[in-house]
């Protein structure tokens, strides 16, 4: 245990964020993060992707490949995903088969090594917290409530309004945690493809302060992975709201 944290140790300081590091690697980091507060585990992995490059594949290079592990380039969802699976795995093996759990809306399945039914994968950010694998949602215990219009059979949406979120952070009471999954919320007038949640991202707190962890970019122009202040992003950002997902 004490060479596998000398290791870890000597990775962080020395390791850029990108490129990903390797299974060997990942293997030491799930030995030293085993214990940890799944959030605070969630967190980590999304801070090892900042300084990766955007995905610009329209559906995802992973999708386009039919694979599973793509940390060469990745977009918002796809952040989420590895974070996740990472977490909750105990080996990178291990993270393959909790992704085939958690990518799809009932089970990914294989064939000599790639994945065949991505089609029934999630597309859509809302159907992932409404289905449960991603968490409990706490949008309501993050603060008040405003309802918006839904799409896709939701008749309403609820949400914490841009503005009431930027007053709590402010304000220094917001209750977000280190591995919340924040889901951005588009104004009805903005959608494209009856979509409510346009964009993801993960929450990191380091001494008090909150910090967004997200891909940013766009598929025609590129981006890249980033480390911001929340409180930054919240006030700029071109989303009506937010709900959060957790797991505890």
């Amino acid at each position: 245990m004490l060479r596998a944290f000398l290791i870890i140790a000597f990775l962080s300081v020395s390791m850029p964020a990108y490129p990903f590091i390797s299974d060997n690697e990942i293997a030491l980091f799930q030995i030293e993060l085993e214990g940890k507060p799944i959030g605070e585990r969630i967190s980590f992995w999304a801070e090892r992707f900042v300084g990766t490059p955007y995905d610009p594949d329209p559906l995802g290079e992973y999708v386009s490949k039919k694979v599973i592990v793509a940390d060469e380039r990745v977009d918002c969802m796809y952040l989420i995903f590895r974070s996740l699976e990472l977490s909750l795995s105990e080996t990178p093996s291990e993270a393959i088969l909790i992704a085939l759990d958690k990518r799809f809306i009932n089970k990914g399945r294989t064939l000599d090594g790639k994945v065949v039914n991505y089609e029934s994968r999630f597309q859509y950010g809302e159907d992932m917290l409404d289905s449960g694998k991603w968490g409990r949602e706490v949008t309501e215990e993050i603060g008040p409530i405003t309802e918006i219009k839904g799409s896709r059979g939701r008749d309403k949406v609820r949400i914490i309004s841009k503005d009431t979120m930027q007053a709590l952070l402010n304000t220094g009471v917001s209750s977000l945690q280190s591995g919340d999954m924040l889901f951005f919320i588009k104004s009805p007038d903005k959608r494209v493809a009856d979509e409510i949640v346009g964009h993801v991202g993960i929450v990191k707190e380091e001494g008090g302060i909150l910090y967004l962890i997200h891909a940013s970019g766009t598929k025609n122009k590129g981006g890249v992975v980033e480390k911001v202040l929340l409180i930054d992003y919240i006030g700029s950002m071109p989303f009506i709201g937010i709900r959060v997902s957790r797991f505890d």
